[in-house]
Order: C-alpha cells, then structure tokens, then sequence
C-alpha cells in the first residue's frame, strides 16, 4: 500500500544571531546611548527622594527605556517580524517612537526636572547644611536632554531613510 507523507510541520525558525550590520549603523549606536543616558537619568532621580512632577518625569523615562530596550533588542535580532502589524513597517515604528514619544516625553522630563533644579538653586551656596537635591535634579535634567536630543537624530535618520523611500532600518 502507498504511504502518505506526514502533514508538514511549522515552519522551523533560524536560529537567533546578532544582527551586527544594525549595531554598527548610526540608528544602533544611537540606540545604545539612549539606553545609556536613558538609565542614568532615571537612576538618577530614582535615587534621590523626589516628589510632585518628578513621578511623572520618572514614569516617562522608565517607559522610554522600555520601550526603547524593546526595540534595540528586537532589531538586535532581526526578529521585528514578530511584531504584530508593527513589525511589517518597524521603520515608521521607530520613527513615531523617536519623535513622538522619546522627544516628546524626554523634553517633558527634561523640563520637570531642570524647573526642580531651578526651586533648589539656594541650596547651592557654601555653608548651607541641609541636604541639597540641586545637584541630582540637575544631572537628570542634563542626561535628559541630551538623550531628548539622541531620540531627535535617530527620528531624524528614521525620516531621512523614509523619504529615500528605503523600508529597512539599516
């Protein structure tokens, strides 16, 4: 008697390896240093005793870096196609992620934090003995804009890429 052959079984996934071309292209390196500046500036205010608008400027960054850990390490992979509907245009992805949320919240953090800095500038002087959170709200103020600024070039780079109507983030 004929045999049939066995139903064909799923299709078998590769197995995972670094995609190094995207951690050598300016969007990867881009990315590292806003995981970088990212967790220095909510370390920073997570370590200090903080109140009022300083939950929501830690709120933000915490999901910033998330997000942007998700997404680094997704495209590390060169695994975005498992994404629901948002791994088959991952370049509009990181575009609308950059420049909607990690702009748009980091300069809202940022902002929080450098008017914090501003109410604490009298402790600032010589001689003054209370404890002074000058000097960290100051410092996530900086990491913050610098990382607003990280997220403003790879949103840039992303919309450079897509209006050369190239799809891919590398």
């Amino acid at each position: 008697p004929p045999t049939v052959p066995p139903p064909p079984g799923p299709p078998a996934r590769g197995s995972l390896s670094l995609h190094r071309a995207y951690l050598r292209s300016p969007l990867g390196l881009l990315r590292l240093g806003q995981l970088v500046l990212g967790a220095a500036f909510w370390v920073t205010v997570a370590a200090h005793k903080y109140e009022g608008a300083a939950h929501f400027a830690l709120f933000a960054a915490v999901l910033i870096w998330l997000l942007t850990l998700a997404i680094f390490g997704l495209s590390l992979l060169g695994r975005w196609e498992l994404v629901p509907w948002l791994g088959s245009r991952w370049l509009l992805t990181n575009l609308v992620h950059d420049l909607a949320l990690g702009v748009g919240l980091y300069a809202a953090a940022t902002g929080i934090m450098g008017h914090k800095a501003k109410q604490r500038s009298f402790c600032n002087l010589p001689g003054y003995s209370q404890h002074c959170l000058y000097s960290a709200y100051l410092s996530a103020s900086i990491c913050g804009g610098i990382t607003a600024c990280l997220y403003l070039f790879s949103g840039l780079y992303c919309l450079s890429r897509r209006c050369q109507d190239q799809r891919d983030i590398i």
